[in-house]
């Protein structure tokens, strides 16, 4: 009888090498990116700092109001420390900061943590709306036209995302009131509902703002979309993938869309700083509680603890956010997908 012996389980040392190369090389990237966030708050603290004290006008005569006797407006600049170097107030309030502590609102006299991410929550169920209805919309149309380069279609479509690209948000916002909340009264006019309101109304008075916001990040990402996947029709493995008789549809559903989506996903990260920039004229403009409307409230009336930590919160939104979605495009695309 023939003896077996037990296999041996060879180890290719190269593309052992290889992997754990790639591997480590992943985590010196994502150290990187990391190291990068930190640096970047901090700046954008230096930054926040300074605007909420190079603001015009006296802190406690803004508080206090114009008519406040002058001993009172200096106790109240001396109990807020504003009248100390800019040097030792950036020192004290960075180590409040790094305890979490935001300090008070000079107007509203609440926690400014508790304001800014309430706020908070409120502008990213906005956003959220507005990237689940532009996303399907804007890569759908995108894929589309450049199938059909060169049609009515593609025309229409180039024309329509360079038109909604480059028309701000408030003359978006300004349109879509006057066409479907004055003129055809199919939804309600601003964003903000009563208190009981249930799910469906609070979505009928989000659709306005939510449209208005993703207009413009719609025709820059429906252009994005059409160049990637013109891009991927145009590449070796489509020929070959439609040579070997596979049927057209399938190949740019299978193929060519997971190699167009991955600049989309990047792209999509640094827009965000785009939505955060339109969401202060779409917020305002609608009446709706965000974080931009609370920033222009704190510009206005000089509330300077609540300006500088609005602005360090949307700046750290905006630094993991577009980590976030560069990981994410390197996780779902790691590499090209071909025939």
């Amino acid at each position: 009888m023939r003896e077996e012996h037990p296999r041996t389980v060879r180890i290719s040392l190269p593309s052992f090498a290889r992997s754990l190369n790639m591997r480590l090389s992943s985590f010196r990237s994502i150290g990187v990116r990391l190291s990068s966030i930190a640096v970047t708050l901090w700046l954008l603290s230096v930054v926040a700092f300074a605007c909420g004290h190079l603001l015009p006008g006296n802190v406690g005569r803004a508080v206090l109001g114009p008519l406040a006797d002058a001993q009172a407006v200096a106790e109240l600049n001396h109990q807020l420390g504003t009248d100390q170097p800019l040097l030792v107030q950036y020192g004290a309030w960075f180590g409040r900061l790094l305890h979490g502590d935001l300090g008070a609102s000079l107007v509203l006299n609440e926690p400014v943590g508790a304001l800014l991410f309430t706020a908070l929550g409120h502008s990213l169920a906005l956003a959220g709306l507005a990237l689940l209805m532009l996303l399907p919309i804007s890569i759908a149309t995108g894929v589309l036209a450049a199938t059909w380069a060169g049609s009515a279609f593609d025309t229409l479509a180039n024309v329509w995302g360079l038109t909604s690209s480059v028309i701000p948000e408030f003359v978006w916002c300004i349109v879509l009131m006057l066409t479907f909340g004055i003129g055809l009264r199919w939804l309600p006019l601003f964003a903000t509902s009563s208190p009981d309101a249930g799910p469906l109304d609070i979505l009928r008075h989000l659709l306005l703002p939510a449209a208005a916001l993703g207009m413009g990040l719609f025709g820059y990402l429906l252009r994005m979309v059409r160049a990637s996947t013109l891009h991927e029709l145009h590449a070796q493995y489509t020929r070959t993938a439609v040579l070997k008789g596979l049927p057209f549809h399938t190949v740019v559903l299978r193929h060519v869309l997971r190699n167009a989506l991955q600049p989309t996903i990047a792209v999509i990260g640094t827009q965000l700083g785009y939505l955060v920039g339109g969401l202060v004229a779409v917020e305002a403009l609608f009446r709706y509680p965000g974080i931009g409307s609370l920033l222009l409230h704190a510009a206005k009336t000089r509330d300077f603890p609540l300006l500088q930590g609005g602005m360090l919160l949307v700046g750290a939104v905006y630094a993991v956010g577009t980590t976030a979605a560069d990981l994410l495009a390197a996780i779902l695309v790691p590499q090209r997908v071909s025939a």
